[in-house]
């Protein structure tokens, strides 16, 4: 998936950043192990406190305060935030609940709101995981990778 990922952003001529919450740089991470990723990666914001989802990625106040860091909202502001921090073409974030505390009665340890930014729309997609910390941060990233994958394939 990595390949083809960094093969159709290469092709294309697309920038991409990452604003990441809870999977603290993994999708980064992934975007860099393949080689040539200097040509489609700028950047990543891992913005694991609410403050700097607020100062750098431009998530308002009441958005937090209205639905919480883990809330398809937040994940709309992350990468929309990002993607105009970095002046990149395409960006993905993640808000997340990894485990294995952190839950509440409506948002669940394995939730995750995984968002992409284009300057034509905005896609959020909602997902729930039953894993532990380590496997939820995998598969958040995975989740994300592949709404990616969707849009580039488009």
């Amino acid at each position: 998936m990595l390949e083809r990922i960094a093969s159709l952003l290469k092709e294309k001529g697309l920038w991409i950043a990452t604003a990441e919450s809870c999977t603290g740089g993994l999708i980064a991470h992934k975007l860099t192990n393949v080689p040539g990723s200097s040509e489609y990666f700028k950047g990543g914001v891992v913005s694991y406190s609410n403050e700097v989802k607020m100062k750098l990625l431009g998530v308002r106040e009441e958005t937090l305060r209205e639905y919480g860091a883990v809330s398809e909202q937040t994940a709309r502001e992350m990468a929309n935030g990002v993607r105009k921090l970095l002046d990149v073409d395409i960006a993905i974030a993640t808000t997340g609940i990894a485990g294995p505390g952190g839950a509440t009665p409506t948002k669940p340890v394995g939730l995750v709101y995984a968002s992409l930014s284009s300057p034509e729309k905005t896609i959020v997609k909602k997902f729930v995981f039953k894993g532990e910390r380590e496997e939820n941060k995998e598969s958040f990233a995975n989740a994300a990778l592949n709404i990616l994958l969707e849009y580039l394939e488009g």
